[in-house]
Parts: C-alpha cells; structure tokens; sequence
C-alpha cells in the first residue's frame, strides 16, 4: 500500500527523531503481570507481539519507588537494578521487531488499600482525604498521609532516577503519568488538592509539583526523550477539576516552555451513549491548537473515528487500549480493514502469564505462529 493509497492511520509521521511508520500507539495500559514488581520474561512476549516497524508502544506504568508501587498488585517497577535488567529484555524484543518503546514513569499516590505499603505506612498524597471505596469492585482505600513540602523534591528526585533507569534499560524515552487520578492528578485536580502551602490553592501552585517533575526530567534525559500524558476531563479516583479546560491549557502552556519536547498525550472527556452509539465528545481541540509539538489522542476510538481525526488534524497519533490488547496486529487490521478480535474484560487485570494477555490470536495463523517464536 503506498503512502498515496494509505489510510490515514497508515500514513508515515516523523515524532522527534523517531520515523513511525504509522499513527496507531500502544498507551498505556495496566496488566498486573510483573511478579513483586520486577518485569517478566512473558512480558517480552506482549509487547513484541503488539510492535511493529516503525510502530510506537508506550509501557504500562512503571512505578518510581516502592511506595509508589502500593496500589496494585505486580506493577512493574524501574526504582532498583534489578527492574532495570528485568527490562533489558523486553525492551530488546521491541527493538528488534522495529518498534519505538517509551517507558511510562507513575506514582500511584493514595490510590491504595494499604496491602503492600512498604513497613505498613499509610500511602502518601496532596491530601489527607480518602478515595471513595469502589462500589463495582469492593475496593477500600486507606487514608493518606498528606506530604511535606519538604519531602516533595524527594519524589520529583525519584522520578529523575526512574527516567534514567528507563534509558539505561534501552527504551527510547519516558512518559510522565500525569492522568487519571494517580499521585500527579492529585496535586493538579482542586476536588483532591485542598493545600494551603506553594503546592495548593492556585492553578499555578497545584502544578508545581508536575512541572518540577517534568523540569528534573528533562534535564536528565533530555526533552527529546519526555513525553506527558494528562487528562484534565477525566474523573477518576476522586481527581476531578472544576476547570478543566484550564488546567489542561496550563499544562500545555508549560510544556510548550520545553523545546523538542517529544509530545503530549491527552485523554478525551468520557464517551456518551446517544442513539444507542458511542459519541466521543471531541474535546481536545484546543489542547491540541495550543501545543507545539507532537499530539497524541486517545479515548475510545474506532478504526473510523482514528482515520477521522488524523484526516482533520485533530491529532498526529492515536492510542487504542483495549482493541490493541485483543489485537496484537490492530495496525495491519486497520489496514486491511479486517475483523476484530473482541476482549475479554475479565482478564484484563488477572496475573495470568498467558491468558488474557499472550493468547489473542493473530489475523491468521502464520502470522500468529511467527510472532510467538519472538
């Protein structure tokens, strides 16, 4: 298929330094399968399976520290020597298959039940302020403990080390958490955010905390290298914003400060059901108006819906989450417009090593054969 008959989602785009080859992205997304936060061979697996030439893939994210690492069960971490070899692998079995491998750096915050705080400490946050429970999963948070102002360049020094751990590893560059309800939200998001020091009250202050972390970042590894997700509609773990559209303009604005900055990642506005259909409300626009560089778009889009956007500029790249997870080929399906693989919601989250994760099947089976020989 040449460049004059490719879809638009097909077509070849220049991020940075980076030639992709086309516009579907690997976002993040949590699977639950590093064993006592170390990455696992299996995860070589995944991800080689879902790589392309020329094709971005975003980790999940990858925890800063231990505390960092309490709100779910294996996360993979990239705070000791160990992670950073446990990655080597897998980030080679991307490499060879062609792909762009970005590392996603989070930290969780309050989003804990407390099982595995480091010595039982409470898990730490903007606030003191508990996460409602989850009524659809029976999930109960434990109560935060609200961070000093003089430990807060402590976290933002852990996100430096994480991003060059993600580089001695061998991924091509990091993405900073900055979206749904993880520590980063807490701070930004006034409905969590009820600080009385230079971390809290202004727009300005309850960023503070992010852009510090994207300035150690950058300084560490280079803006080349530093991508942000956000997502400033989103309400998720108690992280809601009153102004939105603010916030998110904000974060852009300080993000634009940095030159070659690799891109910005945004989440739509939830999706609503109208006549039966998905109708996803479309709105990015202004973020994606306002930022210098690479934009990426993700929230619940379809192969048309992608092309659709592309085509009108509304975004560079786009992240599809759960259909790349069902199909590990989703770019050549979208190609040849081919059916989907539907996802098994159930195992999204298990720590099964193959099930739910390494098993979906291929377009065909020598397509399928070849890959699990990665």
């Amino acid at each position: 298929m040449t460049d004059q008959e490719a879809i638009p989602l097909m077509k070849p785009y220049k991020m940075g330094q980076f030639e992709l080859s086309h516009r579907v992205v690997l976002p993040p997304m949590t699977r639950l399968r590093s064993y006592g936060n170390v990455p696992q061979p299996h995860a070589a697996l995944y991800y080689s399976q879902r790589a392309t030439k020329g094709g971005l893939l975003i980790s999940e994210g990858t925890v800063v520290s231990a505390v960092g690492a309490h709100g779910y069960p294996n996360l993979p971490g990239i705070w000791t020597q160990e992670q950073v070899e446990a990655w080597k692998p897998i980030v080679d079995a991307v490499h060879r298959k062609g792909g762009v491998f970005i590392c996603q750096i989070a930290h969780v915050g309050r989003v804990s039940n407390g099982d595995s705080m480091p010595d039982g400490e409470p898990p730490v946050s903007s606030t003191d302020k508990v996460v409602t429970p989850d009524a659809e999963t029976g999930m109960v948070y434990v109560k935060p403990r609200r961070l000093r102002t003089d430990e807060i360049p402590g976290i933002v020094d852990e996100f430096r080390r994480a991003a060059r751990n993600a580089i001695d590893a061998g991924f091509d560059g990091v993405e900073i958490h900055g979206a749904h309800g993880f520590l980063l939200e807490q701070f930004m998001k006034d409905s969590a955010n009820d600080r009385d020091d230079e971390y809290g009250g202004s727009l300005e202050n309850r960023c503070r905390f992010v852009v510090e972390i994207v300035d150690a970042v950058v300084r560490e590894v280079g803006a080349h290298r530093v991508g942000v997700r956000l997502s400033p509609f989103v309400d998720y773990m108690d992280c809601v914003d009153s102004d939105p559209v603010a916030l998110g303009t904000y974060m852009v604005e300080q993000l634009n400060r940095y030159e070659g900055l690799l891109y910005c990642h945004m989440v739509e506005p939830r999706m609503a059901i109208v006549d039966g259909r998905r109708q996803i409300p479309h709105g990015l626009l202004p973020f994606r108006k306002a930022f210098n560089g690479t934009f990426i778009a993700v929230g619940g889009y379809d192969r048309d819906e992608g092309n659709k956007i592309v085509a009108e500029d509304y975004a560079d790249l786009v992240a599809y989450g759960r259909l790349f997870l069902a199909n590990p080929d989703l770019p050549r399906r979208f190609e040849l417009d081919a059916p989907l693989n539907k996802y098994d919601r159930s195992t999204f989250y298990t720590q099964d090593p193959v099930v739910g994760y390494t098993d979906y099947p291929f377009l065909d089976d020598d397509a399928n054969d070849l890959n699990n020989e990665a």
